[in-house]
């Protein structure tokens, strides 16, 4: 019988060993720049119904682990939105390269 039990994502941190007992970083320091303008272009996106904070969410969770953590948060963000709207034929793959 195969075994059904479901492959940790990346983001999935809970229960990972190496991050027991990690303490929680708490950012409280406003966006810089680029993380505003990224916050603004995801905005934007979304009230002209071209993408879902749980499609932003499932992008950034597709990133795969080698670059997900040389990522900072909005860079995480950016890479996401940019593949959604080459995923739906907003901009061609050659424009966000």
């Amino acid at each position: 019988m195969p075994d059904d039990t479901p492959i940790p994502a990346i983001h999935d941190l809970g229960g990972a060993a190496r991050f027991h007992c990690t303490p929680v970083e708490h950012d409280e320091v406003p966006p810089d720049a680029f993380g505003k303008k990224v916050d603004a272009l995801r905005q934007i996106l979304a009230q002209k119904g071209l993408m879902t904070v749980d499609e932003l969410r499932r992008g950034i969770e597709s990133i795969p682990e080698s670059e997900y953590f040389a990522l900072g948060y909005y860079e995480r963000w950016l890479r996401s939105v940019a593949a959604l709207m080459v995923e739906k034929g907003v901009v061609e793959k050659d424009a966000v390269e």
